[in-house]
């Protein structure tokens, strides 16, 4: 009897074992075809969230930041400042500078409310200058949808170049292809190339990758592709991808590899191409803030960063000035 309910036991664990592992291999599947797609393949620092904000505290002695002291030390009403994820090293750099340290609280995730630097990526940080919530945000050229937001709730908005930046394309590091014309990126995310070997790369199917709407690398995109429309992409699941970003973001914030950055019309995109102009699509960046704002630290804190020293901190942040 007891020999009996032995095997009934070990059938049952392995019938359990079987049921587990079909799961497993159900998930795995799904992961393969369709969330590993979807996650960024920068590696692990391109996690949960797409900076480290730890590796750039402004008044850490380790931070990776431009340390540099202005002559201007803020006193008074400190501007709240916000802005892109690709961008935090600069406008943390800027509060270094500027602000005294007991104005930034941080709890180990995040910035509490009561900080003036804060960190919400392109999207709150639009929103959050609108509705009056932060006074500057340091962020590319906004979308369709924000600029519209912004004429709903019968807000102006003032931008203020303070930076410029290539906008860049990415393939996985062991794509043969290395270059492309600015036409060939359009028709790619046209639909009219399908395959990398109609471009002289590899025989496998290119899988054009996009961001939310409202990110600040989508709004770039967008305003690069102009009147060309995104098609559809369901047959790519297993195709070799090419995806955007900004070179800095790239190159000083995901140093783990894994891609590399194309050529654009045989330029590739350098520091000293966008200084130069020769790199075909240069983003400026602005800082932004509400011209209603009555807080005169506000345009003394954007002209400050136009300054020499706001400058030194662009440029040594690898970042291009503006002058």
């Amino acid at each position: 009897m007891m020999k009996i309910d032995g095997l009934k036991l070990i059938r049952q664990i392995a019938l359990l074992m079987a049921v587990v592992c079909s799961f497993a291999l159900f998930d795995f599947a799904i992961f393969q075809l369709f969330t590993k797609r979807c996650l960024p393949s920068y590696g692990d620092g391109m996690q949960a969230k797409s900076i480290d904000l730890a590796e750039y505290h402004p008044f850490d002695e380790d931070s990776k930041i431009v340390k540099l002291k202005s002559n201007l030390q803020l006193e008074g009403d400190l501007p709240i400042i916000d802005g892109a994820a690709a961008l935090y090293p600069v406008f943390s750099a800027f509060v270094h500078a500027n602000y005294p340290e007991s104005s930034v609280e941080f709890d180990g995730e995040n910035y509490t409310v009561y900080s003036k630097l804060q960190y919400t990526n392109t999207r709150g940080a639009y929103q959050r200058i609108v509705d009056g919530e932060i006074d500057i945000a340091i962020c590319v050229a906004p979308s369709d949808e924000q600029l519209e937001y912004a004429k709903a709730t019968g807000v102006d908005l003032e931008f203020i170049p303070i930076a410029r930046e290539a906008f860049v394309f990415l393939v996985n590091a062991n794509n043969s292809i290395d270059n492309l014309t600015t036409q060939e990126v359009k028709d790619i995310y046209a639909g009219k190339y399908k395959n990398w070997k109609e471009l002289g790369g590899p025989d496998r199917l290119i899988s054009p990758l996009t961001r939310n709407e409202g990110s600040g690398s989508q709004s770039a995109l967008l305003n690069f592709l102009g009147d060309t429309e995104i098609a559809a992409d369901y047959d790519s699941f297993f195709g070799s991808a090419i995806g955007f970003s900004f070179r800095f973001y790239v190159e000083g914030i995901v140093e783990d590899g894994g891609v590399k950055m194309l050529s654009l019309n045989g330029v590739y995109p350098s520091a000293e191409n966008v200084a130069n102009g020769s790199y075909p699509i240069i983003n400026e960046i602005y800082a932004v803030y509400r011209k209603d704002n009555p807080n005169k630290n506000v345009k003394l804190l954007v002209d400050w960063m136009l300054s020499e020293q706001g400058q030194q901190i662009v440029e040594e942040s690898v970042y291009c000035r503006v002058k």
